[in-house]
């Protein structure tokens, strides 16, 4: 499975990509707003491809083109405006579901939020950040995609365990590595049990491929 992955040069995404390139059944395209991060991605052997979520659907189809599956993980990053979380995070995911419609791919994968789903459980001091994940997962949810949402909780660039706790309504917020959050990630474009479903993830005890066979 040839995956785009939206969002590369993050620290999510950046996991992904190598673990994607690792493997033996995926196979990575990195999705980069700029040449030099495109080149740094080409010099690891992984293809890359230049394309901004603030400008047309057309300009996503065109880098998703050929590709089997789109993992968005991009982000405005907190050191923005409400007015940068509203065309990265909403509008830009929202372009990304329609140009997967466009092509007639299936697969997608959407990292949001804990709680993205839940309005009484919202962070205050970053609600412009929750509503954008909220209605970027409904117009996902409403869509004919072959979705699954994964809404991680706090995130930590401690190395991953392997070990998580998932779920709809989990009993309170806490924190979940960005390596982790990539392999459930990963582990979740085959796996069955993840299709049409949305999750909470935070760090817990029970390996993720059962965890996920548990869903």
């Amino acid at each position: 499975m040839k995956v785009l992955v939206v969002g590369a040069n993050g620290q999510i995404g950046k996991h992904l990509v190598r673990f994607l390139h690792k493997s033996d059944e995926h196979t990575p395209r990195a999705m980069v707003r700029a040449e030099e991060q495109a080149a740094t991605f080409q010099s690891d052997g992984v293809e890359a491809v230049v394309a901004d979520l603030e400008d047309t659907v057309d300009e996503i189809v065109e880098a998703a083109k050929g590709c089997d599956a789109i993992v968005f993980t991009a982000g405005s990053g907190g050191h923005t405006g409400a007015d940068k979380t509203l065309l990265i995070d909403l509008d830009g995911a929202v372009k990304t579901i329609e140009a997967a419609e466009k092509l007639g791919m299936e697969r997608f994968v959407m990292v949001s939020a804990f709680q993205a789903n839940n309005r009484d459980n919202w962070n205050e001091k970053i609600r412009h950040y929750y509503v954008a994940k909220h209605y970027a997962d409904r117009i996902l949810l409403k869509s004919g995609l072959n979705y699954t949402i994964v809404r991680p909780g706090g995130l930590t660039n401690d190395p991953g365990t392997g070990k998580i706790t998932i779920g709809e309504k989990l009993p309170e917020r806490t924190t979940i590595s960005r390596e982790d959050v990539a392999r459930v990630v990963f582990e979740s474009l085959r796996n069955e049990n993840t299709f049409k479903q949305s999750f909470d993830l935070v760090e817990g005890d029970i390996d993720i491929n059962q965890a996920l066979k548990n869903l």
